[in-house]
């Protein structure tokens, strides 16, 4: 359910600068064009959710880690023309990029670490970051 509360402000921030250095630092053999997954943040309730675009990716090649409450996804896409497989061939078109990735995500303070857990499904790649205890809202009860 969507609620008119937003994304906190400092999160929102976080993403555009991560968004902007990845965009920055490509590698000078990828010939200027450099492959960045979309990706979206949510805070719900009980977690925060990320959901990153990774169409064409072989889940193996997909890592996911967190330390120092920074969310991190790596992974490589690999071509899908090989000449060295396929001989001679005349490509008419290669607008998609390939090659390795890598998007963090640094989180709120108070998340479970431990309890993370990810999906993938039709090349978008689903991760959940459960909020702790402590961050939860509660209700508290008056006592007469």
């Amino acid at each position: 359910m969507l609620t008119t509360r937003s994304l906190n402000a400092t999160l929102d921030r976080m993403l555009t600068l991560n968004r902007a250095l990845d965009q920055a630092f490509a590698t000078p053999w990828s010939d200027g064009r450099v492959w960045v997954p979309a990706i979206d943040v949510v805070e719900k309730k009980d977690a925060y959710v990320m959901y990153a675009e990774l169409p064409g990716v072989d889940l193996s090649k997909i890592d996911i880690s967190f330390e120092q409450n920074v969310l991190t996804i790596r992974g490589t896409k690999h071509p899908s023309i090989d000449a060295t497989k396929e001989g001679e061939i005349r490509v008419y078109a290669a607008e998609r990029v390939t090659g390795t990735f890598e998007r963090s995500i640094r989180l709120p303070e108070f998340v479970d670490g431990e309890r993370i857990s990810a999906s993938f499904n039709n090349g978008l790649l689903t991760v959940s970051v459960p909020k702790a205890r402590a961050a939860q809202p509660r209700r508290i009860e008056i006592n007469n």
